[in-house]
Parts: structure tokens; sequence; C-alpha cells
């Protein structure tokens, strides 16, 4: 006899429908699993045949041959350890499964059901498909109520879920219970016992980041160790605007495939901070690997990837940031499948100025040669640095900053300030696919970015004289736009300009 259950596998981020076939036939007993399945299905035979025997359910002593298809996908993960036991009894007739069914979950030895990764992109898959119920994990309950208009069935194990099939107890059905407004007004996900007002002094990085933060531009911060740095960065997720729905949902699956996500928080409601070790390798940052996942710079998408220690990062890997920096996305190209994955993140780097740390500050005199220092620069390249819209030095905060009582401003404050920056930018940009200014090309550039002859003199005097390339020309403009949207300003004027360029002077 022969029995179809529906299931799913990830690809990339995206899950695709994946047919469990079971034929049970006579002849000498054997379990085999066709459909191109990995070493962790493979081992599935194992824990399903366990499982079934310690559910009070018959394992069948015949010829079981299970296909996964499509055949030519690449079948990863053990998540097909319920729908390979759910079509083994279904065959045998011990229960029956409707076609918009769909199963999905890990099987312990005594038949407990585990939970598994990219539940989210699943049941998102499931309501596209027009499956009608879900069975998966108790513990994947949270994450799969995410999703609107689609039934699920948490199950405990399987002989819960085998008992349910033959009508003999009636399932718990969960159904979206989730208030979109509790997410998007919950303040207390965006407070942190970092903040503005405790960074003393340091008041043009402080304007720097709010730029930055009002526009999604990257930043890079010199200076000498203890200057701050590291506190202003880790700071700046304070002052970025809330996320919308659509943006937590799209962080949340990446999260979900990545196995990060928590078991009872079904969404990331604040926007992700990643600070990878300076040791970590090309594979670490931008993902791949043998079975492919996203790297720090997925993780980091719609928030702040900060790189500390800049220039002690090997220079190969800095270098694979070119094309994320550029179009906001990375393609991780195998043998067997290209996937993407998205990047749109705020790149916020840290470094000294030479290898002593010590180059141009007042206190304190470098010790460095200058083949030091020459090499020390050159471990991050022109094109890398051409990327980054703002660099900014950080000095020395002098005494009397230090011991200033006066309150700066509250990062609430400065808040505010961005979000009504980017609300501009969401409302220019409502019939495009980008949301800030960092993200314009240059066709956004031409109709947005509109300057006034005088304007131009200055600009074209920055680009002659300081070797500007094309594209820091445009990062100025883009810079430009934002400065003007933080003054609720139409046009861009000449100031907001001429404080565009100084932020490409600083390296």
């Amino acid at each position: 006899m022969i029995s179809k259950i529906n299931s799913a596998s990830i690809v990339g981020l995206e899950a695709v429908p994946v047919e469990v076939e079971s034929d049970i036939s006579n002849g000498l007993p054997n379990f085999l699993i066709v459909g191109l399945p990995d070493k962790s299905v493979e081992e599935a035979k194992e824990r399903v045949r366990s499982a079934v025997k310690n559910s009070n359910a018959v394992f069948p002593t015949k010829r079981i041959t299970v296909n996964l298809a499509p055949a030519d996908l690449r079948k990863e993960g053990s998540s097909f350890d319920l729908p390979v036991a759910v079509s083994i009894m279904a065959a045998s007739g011990q229960i029956k499964v409707d076609d918009g069914d769909l199963f999905i979950g890990e099987l312990a030895l005594d038949g407990m059901l585990r939970k598994v990764n990219g539940i989210l992109s699943i049941v998102i898959m499931a309501r596209e498909r027009g499956f009608k119920n879900i069975f998966l994990p108790l513990e994947n309950e949270k994450e799969a109520s995410a999703v609107e208009g689609v039934k699920i069935f948490p199950i405990k194990n399987l002989e819960e879920l085998m008992m349910g099939l033959r009508g003999d107890i009636n399932l718990r059905k969960v159904e979206s219970n989730l208030d979109i407004k509790d997410f998007l007004n919950n303040e207390e996900d965006i407070q942190s016992d970092l903040d503005f007002s405790l960074v003393s002094g340091q008041e043009h990085a402080k304007r720097a980041l709010e730029i930055a933060a009002s526009g999604g531009h990257n930043v890079l911060m010199i200076g000498p160790p203890g200057t701050g740095k590291t506190l202003l960065a880790k700071a700046f997720t304070t002052i970025l605007p809330k996320m919308t729905f659509e943006e937590m949902l799209e962080i949340s699956r990446i999260y979900s495939v990545s196995g990060f996500l928590e078991p009872n928080k079904p969404l990331l409601t604040k926007r992700p901070f990643r600070n990878p070790h300076h040791t970590a390798s090309r594979i670490a940052l931008v993902g791949g690997g043998q079975r492919p996942k996203p790297g720090e710079i997925s993780l980091a998408h719609r928030g702040v990837l900060f790189l500390d220690e800049f220039s002690e990062f090997p220079k190969a890997v800095l270098e694979v940031l070119r094309q994320p920096l550029e179009d906001g996305k990375i393609t991780i190209s195998r043998a067997s499948a290209s996937l993407t994955y998205p990047s749109v993140f705020i790149l916020i780097a840290a470094s000294n100025p030479c290898p002593c740390g010590y180059l141009g500050d007042e206190s304190k005199e470098c010790v460095c040669s200058n083949s030091q220092i020459i090499n020390y620069s050159k471990k991050i390249s022109g094109p890398i640095m051409d990327r980054i819209d703002i660099h900014i030095r950080v000095p020395r905060v002098k005494y009397d900053k230090l011991r200033d009582n006066r309150s700066a401003e509250s990062s609430f404050m400065i808040r505010e300030r961005v979000e009504k920056a980017r609300d501009i930018q969401v409302s220019r940009f409502a019939n495009k696919k980008i949301t800030s200014n960092a993200e314009m090309g240059v066709r956004e550039i031409k109709d947005f970015c509109i300057v006034d002859s005088d304007t131009e003199s200055i600009l074209k005097q920055a680009v002659d004289n300081l070797s500007i390339s094309v594209r820091g020309y445009h990062k100025i403009l883009k810079l430009a736009r934002t400065i003007a949207d933080l003054e609720n300003e139409d046009n861009i004027k000449q100031y907001h300009v001429t404080e565009a360029i100084q932020y490409r002077q600083a390296s």
C-alpha cells in the first residue's frame, strides 16, 4: 500500500513543499529512504523505527521504501522524522490523513517531538500553497502562531498525533492570536542600559551617528583606545527607529532558519546588533558552508553590524563585504544551488589610527614607524573605505567633559528626530523597493538630490580637490539629503552639502 504525506524543506530562507511517499510491500524486512537525503535524513530510519514502536503503534516488518519528492532537491535536517513516521503508519493502515495536512518535526526515540528550525518560513509557505492544517512540535507553537490564516496543531508526541488522527481525542488547534500593536508599541524592546546621555562629550560623533541612523548610512570611527567608540556603537541601536511588523517578520525568518529564535518569543522586536570578533572567517561573516546558512551580515539585516578593531580583520574577510554593502544582499553560489540572503544593514566600524593607537593624539605620542603606519592603513582597502558613507575622528575626551554633570540628550530625544526623518523617506520611496536614503540608486539620486548652481560648484571643488570618486560623490548627496530630512527641508541647501563633505575627509 502506498501513502503520500505533505512536508517541507528549507532552501535558503524559503520553504519548498516536499511529498513523502511510503510503499510497504512483501519481501525481506528492509527500510530505505530515497530522494537525495543527507546523512541526518538517513539516520531518521532508526529514530522513526524506535519512535513508532514506543508510541503503541506497529512498525511493519516488511520492505518499506520512502521517497522524498522532488528527488532532485537535496533533503537536509531532522525535520522529516515526523512525516516519514506518519507516512509509514498511513501506508500500513493505522491512521488516515487528508491531502491538506502538512507534517514537520524531529522525533526522539520515545516518540516525543523536538523543535525544528525554519518553522516561520514553512508556515508562510503552507498558507500561500493553501494547506489547511499544519502538525508540528509543541516547542514551535509560538513561532508558528505569528502567521495568520493557518490552522496550527502543536503536538507533544507521536502517540498523541496518532490518537488525534484516528479520532480518539481532539487535538488542540491554534490560530494566530498575536496583537500586532503590542509588538509595534513595546517601548521596553527599545530601551537599553546604554544611552547616548551616558556618553561624555563626543558631540561630533553623536551628530554623525544621528545622521547615520536617520538615513541608514555606514560609519567608520577612528580614534585612540578608550575614547568611547565601542560605547557609541553599542548605544547606536537605541536611536534607531522602531521596526515595522513586516521588518520583524523578515528578520525573524532569518533567525528561525538559523535556529536563533527564542522558543517563547515568536518575533524579534529589537533591531539586531551583531558584533563578530575580528578572528571571524569569511563564511561566518557572509554565510555559506557545507550546509549554507546566513552569516553575520544577514543576521544583522535591518539592524547593525559592528566591526570593532576594524583594521585587525583579515583583509580577505573585509573584501567580501564589497557586494553586500552595495547591493543589500549576498548570493552564495554552490555547484548544487545558488542562495540569496538579504543583508540591508548599517555597518559601524571602529578602528585605531595605527598599531599603537595614538597617531594624532594630543596627549600621548605615537611610537609607530612610518612603515608600520602605512602597512596598518593598507589593511583596509580603498574600495571598502569608499563604500562607507561617514568617516569621523573620535578624539580623547578632556577631563572637564568627563566631569560635566549636565545631562546630554537622551537616546529617546534623538530617536524622535530620527523617526521623523525616516517617516519622510518612507513616504518619499512609497512606490519603490527602498525605505532609506542610503539605499538610493543613481536614478533616485537624480530625482531626489537636486542642488542649486552655487551648491554644485562646491561639490565640483570637493570632487576635484579631494579626489572623490563617483561613488563618493553619490554618498555625499545621500548624506546631504538625510541632513535636509532631519531639518524637514524639501530642498538640499548649501550647508547640508558642506556638512556632508566633511564626513568624507576624516580618514
